[in-house]
């Protein structure tokens, strides 16, 4: 019978054999779609609908003044600052692989639960 620290260090060793195959198995897929696309000449439009290629949906388009910049009833949003950037990602479902950055709503599997136990190291 297998110890519980021998447990997890199965189950950790597993973890990182998943997260490499799923990261390899991406990779592929990606190179796939890009070759099929760049085979046929496909567009945004083509692959994803005509939707797609119509910008952000449900945002309403800025209106511009004058001089070509957005005026100031437009909602600049989050003034000097800028936009921010992309977050990377804190806490990994090791079943799963989905990952969440800590932001907004939590998601199912780490709701209610330790989330140091799900922490990317």
């Amino acid at each position: 019978m297998s110890s519980y620290k021998e447990l997890l260090a199965q189950r950790e060793k597993l973890d990182n054999q998943i997260q490499a195959l799923m990261l390899r198995e991406k990779a592929e897929g990606i190179t796939k779609a890009k070759s099929i696309i760049q085979q046929y000449d496909l567009s945004v439009a083509d692959v994803f609908g005509s939707k797609a290629s119509k910008g952000k949906r449900g945002r309403p388009a800025k209106s511009l003044g004058k001089k070509g910049r957005p005026s100031k009833k437009a909602g600049l949003g989050r003034g000097k600052s800028g936009p921010r950037g992309k977050v990377a990602a804190k806490y990994l479902n090791p079943s799963t692989g989905e990952k969440w950055t800590g932001r907004g709503i939590a998601p199912k599997w780490i709701a209610g639960k330790d989330r140091n136990k799900f922490l990317i190291k």
